[in-house]
Order: structure tokens, then C-alpha cells, then sequence
């Protein structure tokens, strides 16, 4: 493990709407663009920077002090990291962990990552709390101060809402991630942006999942004899996507669990419509109630798009009665689809919490149970 020493220039990020907050370079050097969101978790930043979920974003860190367990080469979620931009006020000088390897600040530069420290990101997130997500710019090293330039810079660079961004998440090859133990089923799995922990939670669960990228057929799913169907996590706008694989799916009334990305994909497919959050949730502090048991969980979310589905009772979609199944206690955002006339079922957060809370890890059970009822 070394310590970070190195000199920061200064380095200048601009909103969208004109906002600009100075501070010192952070990371690579140079420009990146994406849409400015918050973070809420106090921990976990190794976990967020490599979830596929943040690419093209710029994620502002509300915890003031990151850094502190410098990086480590076991708790990445893939093999890169995804956001564009990071934000920090107070990066750590000295990391002080025995698992860390490196610092933050070596790695983010590392691997070409732009970001910013010392501003107040506090003032930051209730701008972007007030105005909603919007389009950003951080720059560092050369032409700093030509804000009219930088902001042009800003304005002209593509909006998170109509971004396809799957293909450029997702794998292109499919591979397995074997059971722990005996195998009890088969699992496909569309990478949409997965995150390693979700097969490994899978796995532990006596499921052999066969991670298959997102452009995968019908015929090439249903090739690998699953007793159910996954849809991860993953980026960009859901009004975008493909949605015949997924009624396929459903057509065949294989049993189906989907979260995040994949719950606003299951909705569409039902024929539900979304929409864009004005600021999202992000972080591992989400209080989320499960509307069939009553219980109230603290979940792992990433997400800035919802989906529009009734509260007040089932919906009847081309697939059989639908029903809201889970609802956020902070703004009652759909949190969660069930059908009623077939196994399928999705959420909106991170059940495998890497990082976050375990209070959702039940819902790979309820997986396993829906796999379970169409066996037997």
C-alpha cells in the first residue's frame, strides 16, 4: 500500500444551469462529462465506482471524508470502474486499512478517472436536490478558467434521459458462475450491468447462473434449459430498450425475477409506462416497505428513472393481474412488481447489497421458491 502525496492543481466543475464550485483535482487530470447525481452511502465507495449502473454519471459523495479504506482487489463489482466523474470534500491522505492496496486517489487516476475535491458538497446535493440531476463538467490541468467555454462544453454534451447505454455495459460473451455445492437449478441471467455479487448470491442459493449479454435471443436463453430468468441492473434510460425478450419470457411463464433496471424493463413489458426522478436514490439508507408482508426494509438503491404503475390495487396487463409489491416510504416511488397469474416479480433496488444492508436478501429466496412451485 503507498500513500497518496500527490500535487493537486486547481480544478473547476460546472452545472449545467451556470453553477460552479472550485476546488483541487482529484484523480486523473483533464475533462469528463455526465449527469451530476448524490450518493448517500457512507461506505462502500469502492463497490459504487465499479457498479455499471453509474456509467456516464458524475456521482457527488454527500459522506465528507472518503477514502479512508484506500481501494483493495476484492470488492470491485466489475472489472473497471464506471462513473465518469467523482466528487469529494475531504479525500483521505493516509488510507489505513489492512486489506487496502492502493489509495483512492492512485486508483482513480489509474484507471483515467476525473474528479474533484474540496468543495462543499453539501451545497452541492441540495442544489441538485432543489433542481434535479442535471448535466455537469469537471475540469482540471489546462483552460480552468474560461467558464463561458467550459459551460458551452456542458451544454453540449448528451442528457441522461433517451441514452441507450446497455451494449456499452454488458457482456459480450457468456459465462458461468457455478453453484456453491450441489446444483439445484439453472439460472439465465441478461447483463444488462450486473454486478459480481448478484450471481454469486445466486450461487450461494445452489443456482448455476449463465451471465448472458443483453442482445441475447429468446432461443439462446431458453438454450441453457433455465428454471428461471434473471434481469439485472444497469444503466441508461428504460424507454429504450428491447422489450421482446422479456415477453417472450413471460409468454412462456417462466419464473422471472428482475431488479432495478430490470423492474422498470419488466414494467414496460407489462405495459406500464416510466419516468425520469428529478434527483433518484442513490445510497444504502432507502426505507422501502413490502406492501405483501408489511415489513419495512433499509435497501441498497442506484437508480434515477421509476416506474408508473398504479398503487391502488392490480392492473391487468397482457400477462395476467399486476400489482405494485413494494413501495419507497420517503416518496412512494414504485419500488417493486408482482404478477399475480404467473411467477414473475422484480424490485427496484440491490438485493445482493454490495454495499449496503442484507434486509432484501430474501428476495433471492423468493426466487428459488417461484423455481421450486414450477417444478414441482
Amino acid at each position: 500500500m503507498t500513500t497518496s502525496t500527490r500535487q493537486r492543481g486547481p480544478a473547476v466543475l460546472v452545472l449545467e444551469d451556470g453553477r460552479i464550485f472550485r476546488g483541487r483535482a482529484y484523480g486523473a487530470v483533464g475533462e469528463t462529462f455526465g449527469e451530476a447525481v448524490f450518493s448517500t452511502g457512507m461506505t462502500g465507495y469502492q463497490e459504487t465506482l465499479t457498479d455499471p449502473s453509474y456509467h456516464r454519471q458524475v456521482v457527488v459523495m454527500t459522506a465528507p471524508h472518503v477514502g479512508n479504506t484506500g481501494v483493495n482487489d476484492e470488492d470491485p463489482e466489475s472489472k473497471r470502474i464506471w462513473v465518469s466523474g467523482y466528487v469529494v470534500r475531504d479525500p483521505a491522505r493516509i488510507p489505513s486499512s489492512w486489506r487496502a492496496r492502493r489509495s483512492l486517489d492512485e486508483e482513480l487516476a489509474r484507471q483515467g478517472v476525473v474528479g474533484i475535491s474540496g468543495i462543499d458538497t453539501r451545497a452541492l446535493t441540495r442544489h441538485l436536490r432543489e433542481r434535479g440531476a442535471m448535466r455537469v463538467g469537471i475540469f482540471s490541468g489546462e483552460a480552468v478558467a474560461d467558464e463561458a467555454a467550459l459551460l458551452a462544453k456542458v451544454q453540449a454534451s448528451p442528457q441522461m434521459k433517451g441514452a441507450n447505454l446497455t451494449d456499452e455495459v454488458a457482456t459480450t460473451e457468456s459465462y458461468v458462475v457455478p453453484a456453491v455445492g450441489a446444483r439445484r437449478f439453472t439460472v439465465a441471467a441478461l447483463d444488462l450491468g450486473i454486478k459480481a455479487m448478484t450471481p454469486q448470491r445466486m450461487a450461494e442459493r445452489g443456482i448455476e447462473v449463465h451471465v448472458m449479454p443483453a442482445a441475447a435471443t429468446v432461443e439462446e436463453i431458453y438454450a441453457v434449459g433455465p428454471d428461471g430468468v434473471f434481469l439485472s441492473n444497469g444503466p441508461g434510460d428504460p424507454a429504450t430498450a428491447d422489450l421482446s425478450v422479456i415477453k417472450g419470457v413471460l409468454e412462456r411463464r417462466t419464473p422471472l425475477f428482475g431488479i432495478c433496471f430490470g423492474n422498470q424493463l419488466l414494467g414496460r413489458a407489462l405495459g406500464f409506462g416510466t419516468y425520469k426522478l428529478k434527483y433518484g436514490h442513490r445510497g444504502i439508507n432507502q426505507p422501502v416497505q413490502d406492501r405483501t408482508t408489511g415489513k419495512v426494509e433499509v435497501t441498497a438503491h442506484n437508480h434515477g428513472f421509476a416506474v408508473d404503475a398504479p398503487l391502488d390495487g392490480p392492473a391487468d396487463t397482457p400477462y395476467g393481474r399486476a400489482e405494485v409489491s413494494h413501495v419507497c416510504l420517503n416518496d412512494n416511488v414504485v419500488e417493486g412488481l408482482r404478477l399475480l397469474d404467473q411467477p414473475a416479480f422484480s424490485v427496484q433496488y440491490h438485493p445482493e447489497a454490495a454495499a449496503g444492508p442484507h434486509d432484501a436478501a430474501y428476495l433471492f429466496d423468493r426466487f428459488v421458491s417461484l423455481m421450486e412451485g414450477q417444478r414441482a
